[in-house]
């Protein structure tokens, strides 16, 4: 595909969008602070914060940072508490996760950006899929690498896949 056809792959909306995130970028700022500011740039009010129940702590950091600019909104993965049997159709015991209702939590309160913090691998894909609002991850549950997933490549088993 020649250059032209691949820039008729963007709407205006995308190209805006694109221009806001490059001027959104703070070289020697962390990732939150560029949130912040991508999120000032585009004029967004409202941000969702759909995350996995182990990091509650974390998250209560996350919204102090962010409420003083904007309304926060934040759901855990075991929204409406879904026995894992019901929803898996297994004999497995305990709650199953939920990121179709903690999408449709944050769709109920207009959220304009939502931040996947920590969800499992798979669920963070539904969790994309059904949200309303555009979505940025900011932590990866990785159980062995600490939440780091890049690691596996310095490990010496070589586990990346």
């Amino acid at each position: 595909m020649d250059i032209n056809e691949e820039i008729k792959l963007y709407s205006e909306d995308d190209i805006q969008k694109m221009r806001i995130a490059e001027e959104a970028r703070l070289p020697g700022k962390s990732r939150i602070a560029e949130i912040k500011n991508y999120a000032r740039l585009s004029g967004i009010k409202l941000i969702g914060i759909a995350y996995c129940i182990s990091f509650k702590r974390e998250v209560a950091r996350l919204i102090e940072a962010l409420e003083a600019e904007f309304e926060v909104f934040s759901i855990d993965c075991f929204k409406d508490r879904i026995p894992s049997s019901e929803l898996l159709g297994m004999d497995v015991k305990g709650i199953s996760c939920n990121p179709a209702g903690q999408a449709n939590y944050l769709a109920q309160n207009n959220t304009e950006l939502n931040i996947s913090f920590g969800l499992c691998m798979g669920h963070d894909i539904l969790f994309t899929q059904k949200s309303k609002a555009p979505v940025t991850t900011l932590i990866v549950k990785d159980r062995k690498y600490k939440h780091n997933p890049f690691e596996a490549f310095k490990d010496n088993n070589k586990e990346q896949g």
